[in-house]
């Protein structure tokens, strides 16, 4: 036992803080597609955000979560009911490139999501680079995380990198213009993951009963006010994509207001 416990310890050093995630495949096994010195075009491509865990949250994967299918079917969906050029990896598959907060790739990305937030955990590097990124431009999407230990831990995490009181985060209203770029979202939908969906026979969205029956669409604004940062709580946004082809009941219960509120957020990030 002793002996076990001493290896144990040994291969969590060796590990890091990233829970045993190791090996850069994504939720679903597919393989990560790590960013070019030179990108092939210019595009739109999908980035995500590749960060260390420093806790667990019931169903969720780290960086892992909804990636890379939930952007590729985004993209997909984008380019069909948009003008914007999205970039191919090959035909039917967006490019969605992971991307480490410290890679100069980053200041490359249109935009950056990250699923699982509630979990993450920044280095000094990485709470600099975000708040550089932020500042000169950058957009950032935050999704699919529970409840309010998962808030406390990523708001604390991004008021390192944009402390208050200077930037501060909202509830944003739905008569937002956020909210009108395209599609004209009237509320905001609480998509539960899949797997839990299932398991409650469709019957609940809320993933922790009472503590996060409302799902909140929360940002933090520039100086200018434009929003620079989308934070969805108490939802699964990203699994409304990335499950499309799974299930056709949780498609038509989840995808239409799901890509509907997708496309409004990517086209205000593109042209503000």
């Amino acid at each position: 036992m002793a002996v076990l416990l001493v290896s144990a310890a040994t291969a969590y050093a060796q590990l890091g803080r990233d829970f045993g995630f190791g090996g850069l495949r994504g939720e679903q096994g597919d393989p990560a597609e790590l960013p070019p010195k030179q990108w092939p075009d210019r595009h739109v491509a999908g980035c995500h955000m590749h960060y260390t865990s420093v806790r667990r949250e019931a169903n969720g994967s780290g960086w892992r979560t909804d990636y890379p299918w939930g952007q590729r079917n985004l993209l997909i969906r984008h380019s069909e009911l948009t003008k914007t050029r999205v970039s191919w990896l090959k035909e039917g598959v967006p490019h969605v490139w992971l991307v480490r907060l410290t890679d100069p790739a980053l200041f490359e990305c249109p935009y950056l999501m990250a699923s699982d937030v509630g979990t993450i955990g920044l280095s000094e590097e990485e709470v600099k680079a975000l708040s550089l990124y932020l500042k000169k431009g950058g957009f950032l999407w935050v999704d699919d995380f529970w409840g309010e230990e998962a808030w406390v831990q990523w708001s604390t995490e991004l008021a390192r990198a944009m402390p208050p009181p200077e930037y501060t985060i909202e509830d944003v209203p739905l008569s937002d213009p956020i909210f009108r770029s395209m599609m004209d979202v009237k509320k905001i939908p609480q998509v539960p993951g899949i797997g839990f969906w299932r398991a409650y026979g469709g019957q609940t969205t809320s993933e922790r009963g009472e503590e996060t029956a409302v799902p909140h669409f929360r940002a933090m604004r520039d100086h200018h006010g434009r929003i620079i940062v989308v934070m969805t709580h108490n939802t699964d946004v990203s699994d409304s994509w990335e499950r499309e082809g799974e299930d056709p009941e949780f498609f038509y219960q989840f995808a239409p207001k799901g890509y509907a509120l997708g496309i409004n957020v990517l086209l205000y990030a593109m042209t503000h």
